[in-house]
């Protein structure tokens, strides 16, 4: 792109015009133009990049066009008191005394299972159709895989092959990056060393692609280019309404949209959300020291961005696109309030701090995309049905993880329960929003994560040192290190256990009794409070899992269907919800 170079004068750039008057000596005229903005490092960086294959999910958009207009979102998040925007209706839910059969005969189908949204909406959809059901997926745009890469473990790959969604040969074709050792690092503190803790780098192209060919040779249906207009649920069935006037009728709505779900807004009320992870980065060519990554690397030090503080993270990952090829993310953690830092901003900081960071020079590097995203989440989640025939899934339903933000790895993990129960509740009727909630219940150990988001995030005022996150997410790890695998591992896989949590923040305040004033003061006494009532249900969830669940178990089978299918369901909220479903 080329600009046109004029001189600045005071900031004000000018063109001097010579105009020749008769008989007078030539005078000069100055016009004065508008400042021309200079463009950012980023814009030029990321103009200079070839952009192609944007895909819908999030981090799928990669152009300065894309970040433009996602910090322009960002903003308007910010700047809202409470409430962003009054939400679109999209549901209506149709008095009883109404049927959908008018409408029905006007659908160009009819499904068990209708499924929006389609980047991780494939894998519940691929899952309930090797269960017998007739499931379509609606999709606006055409449905393929980001370039970026997932990262993940290959125990959680395999939960994709217990569903019956892969072949255990798929894994390796899938798989575009293999990494170890993986390191927990702390900036001046030293650092922890694991193995196979998200040391695979999955192809989203060729994962979807394989799953996209498995989905289809079942039965299902696709609707691609097509958006959500409504949905009217009525008692015996919710009748979809496309972009373009297509009509769908459906016996289940499952809303896989994302984060910025239509439907999400209209059950949230458009409240804005109680935290946010902004995360940049890139993907770039010429790293020579390259076969190893970091699960995640803290910065010593709170650092000022625009008119906000910022506590900085890292990852970074081998890229499977070639062997100098690496993918390096830096995030934070903020609450949505007028000053928080722009996409654009934390992009300008990235370009200054990932070369200490990586060893590596920009000078050196070709940059093969930029990499971006706001991800928020509620203290509400996950999200429970409001209306009869709607589901949220995914990270529409806020079940992932306030820390990590990992949408795939949350996916995985809950993917065989959700399977299970919405085939049950299909085949039973039990479609109502009471039922469905079942399905998208309270857990303790997520809800206990917030308090690590909180202590996550840099204090805008506050007498704490700006060193303190760092120390006390390095004297964790280095307890949790002591304790071994059983506490670590389901830790950085994103399963918060009673024991294990118990246990570390026993040693942390035995060996690290000076950090606690300082606990207090950053994440304050209100959030320590809430966060006791959840770590108290964590412990009563586990021993309801331990102790109750053998003995209601073996008569499941004698109660009426749907005594039996709401039993089943509180069963594995205590088994998920106090994370006894992770097994090393």
């Amino acid at each position: 792109m080329s600009f046109l170079q004029l001189q600045p004068i005071n900031g004000i750039s000018q063109i001097l015009v010579g105009t020749p008057f008769p008989h007078k000596k030539c005078a000069r005229k100055t016009l004065l133009l508008r400042p021309q903005a200079v463009p950012s490092r980023t814009q030029r960086i990321m103009e200079s990049v070839s952009v192609s294959g944007e895909v819908g999910g999030a981090g799928g958009a990669y152009s300065y066009e894309a970040l433009k207009r996602l910090d322009q979102l960002w903003s308007s998040i910010c700047s809202a008191q409470d409430v962003v925007q009054e939400p679109q209706q999209v549901v209506s839910t149709i008095p009883s005394l109404f049927t959908s059969s008018d409408l029905v005969d006007k659908a160009e189908g009819s499904y068990d299972v209708i499924v929006c949204g389609g980047t991780l909406g494939i894998f519940i959809a691929t899952a309930l159709c090797a269960r017998g059901l007739r499931v379509a997926i609606v999709e606006r745009n055409v449905l393929k895989g980001r370039e970026q890469e997932w990262n993940i473990s290959k125990k959680e790959l395999l939960e994709l092959v217990e569903v019956g969604i892969l072949e255990e040969d798929d894994i390796e074709r899938v798989t575009a990056a293999k990494f170890n050792p993986n390191r927990c690092g702390f900036e001046r503190k030293g650092d922890i060393w694991v193995s196979d803790i998200l040391n695979l780098g999955v192809s989203p192209v060729r994962l979807i692609e394989i799953v996209k060919k498995r989905f289809i040779s079942l039965g299902g249906v696709f609707f691609e280019g097509f958006s959500v207009s409504s949905i009217n649920v009525y008692e015996d069935a919710a009748v979809l309404k496309l972009s373009g006037d297509k009509i769908l009728s459906s016996r289940l709505i499952i809303d896989a949209m994302g984060n910025f779900s239509p439907i999400v807004k209209q059950i949230r009320r458009g409240r804005k959300p109680d935290g946010v992870c902004l995360v940049v980065g890139t993907c770039g060519r010429g790293f020579k020291n390259n076969s190893i990554s970091d699960v995640i690397f803290s910065s010593s030090t709170v650092k000022k961005v625009g008119g906000s503080k910022a506590q900085y993270f890292w990852e970074a990952f081998p890229a499977g696109s070639g062997p100098l090829d690496r993918t390096t993310y830096m995030f934070t953690y903020v609450e949505p309030q007028p000053g928080s830092p722009k996409l654009e901003e934390l992009l300008e900081e990235y370009w200054n701090l990932m070369p200490e960071y990586q060893g590596v020079s920009l000078d050196n590097l070709e940059i093969l995309r930029v990499i971006y995203g706001i991800f928020p989440t509620y203290r509400e989640s996950p999200l429970p049905a409001a209306f009869s025939r709607v589901l949220q899934f995914g990270d529409a339903s806020g079940i992932q993880s306030p820390v990590s933000f990992g949408g795939f790895g949350s996916l995985t993990r809950h993917l065989g329960r959700l399977s299970a129960g919405i085939h049950e509740a299909i085949s039973g009727d039990y479609l109502d929003s009471y039922n469905l909630s079942l399905l998208n219940p309270y857990m303790p150990n997520l809800s206990a994560s917030w308090l690590f988001q909180r202590a996550m995030s840099a204090k805008q005022q506050t007498d704490v040192p700006e060193d303190f996150i760092n120390e006390l997410l390095y004297a964790n790890f280095s307890c949790m290190q002591r304790l071994g695998d059983p506490v670590l591992r389901p830790f950085l896989q994103d399963v918060v256990q009673f024991g294990a949590l118990s246990k570390t923040l026993g040693l942390v305040m035995l060996t690290r009794p000076q950090i606690l004033p300082s606990i207090f003061k950053q994440v304050g006494v209100p959030v320590l409070l809430d966060w006791s009532r959840h770590f108290l249900m964590l412990g009563y969830y586990t021993f309801l899992a331990t102790f109750a669940d053998p003995i209601v178990r073996p008569f499941l089978n004698t109660l009426p269907s749907k005594t039996s299918f709401r039993w089943k369901r509180h069963l594995e909220a205590w088994k998920y919800g106090a994370g006894l479903d992770y097994k090393l």
